[in-house]
């Protein structure tokens, strides 16, 4: 965008020159076109004026389908977030329905500390720089889930040994993941207005955390393996998100629905 370009304010987001706005087309040359604000200042360029509208001048943003639409000046690091969440939910989640014949989960260390966690931290702070409070708030917190999971895992850090019993063991992680439980609620509030599949993924993850940490406190197995059949589909759905977000309408010959519920995907009309 040119130096002189502003903001256009009025038509809402995707909206461009019309009744309400504050840029109105004076002449038209090749197929560019001279566009005057209010002010008298010009801006010359394509008919696509749409992608100027946005506060702070930046280009609307409509890489990330799922979540509300904000303002982005580098790549989208919500697939990034997703996958690595969805992976490692689903392996830890194969191992929770006791897949295979396995009843410990001590492999899950090495994906949780730097899949599930340190990628999502970072596609956390990312978001954090592309002004998605949302997203940075989301997977930075399940990156920082992912890695105090694995310290559970790590024998130097004497978590399980401090415990005389296992019962007692079992009942220390129900209230770790009770925890989680709440936070995860929280997010499936705060994301009833983004989109149908992400506020699913928030309602079926609390089921999740739920069925595990009732299933560590009551010692019944069956509890904990319908836990991971839960996080298996809520696994799926974080993968589901993540291919819609990678999937534009510019790189992809098909995008994927995601059940846009946005405020900001309602045009807005200025008198």
């Amino acid at each position: 965008m040119s130096a002189e370009a502003k903001p256009v304010a009025g038509n809402g987001a995707g909206a461009g020159p019309g009744p309400g706005s504050h840029l109105q087309q004076t002449n038209t040359n090749g197929g560019a076109s001279d566009y005057t604000y209010k002010d008298g200042q010009m801006y010359h360029g394509s008919n696509s004026v749409a992608r100027f509208i946005t506060p702070g001048g930046n280009p609307i943003d409509n890489t990330q389908p799922a979540f509300p639409v904000f303002h982005r000046r580098f790549a989208n690091p919500a697939p990034l977030g997703l996958l690595a969440f969805g992976a490692t939910t689903f392996v830890l989640s194969m191992y929770n329905v006791r897949a295979r014949g396995i009843t410990h989960n001590n492999l899950i260390l090495g994906m949780a500390l730097f899949y599930g966690g340190l990628c999502q931290l970072l596609a956390g702070m990312w978001e954090f720089a592309a002004g998605n409070t949302f997203g940075a708030t989301a997977f930075s917190s399940y990156g920082g889930f992912w890695m105090s999971y694995a310290c559970l895992y790590i024998p130097q850090f004497g978590v399980k040994a401090a415990y005389p019993t296992v019962a007692e063991y079992n009942s220390a992680v129900g209230i770790f993941l009770s925890g989680w439980f709440i936070v995860t609620c929280i997010f499936f509030i705060a994301s009833l207005r983004s989109s149908i599949a992400l506020a699913s993924l928030f309602f079926f993850l609390s089921i999740t955390f739920l069925l595990l940490f009732i299933g560590d406190f009551s010692g019944k197995v069956h509890i904990t393996k319908a836990g991971g059949g839960f996080g298996i589909w809520t696994a799926a759905i974080a993968g589901y998100i993540a291919l819609a977000g990678m999937l534009t309408r510019d790189t992809s010959y098909f995008t994927l629905p995601v059940g846009e519920l946005s405020r900001a995907s309602t045009p807005k009309t200025q008198s």
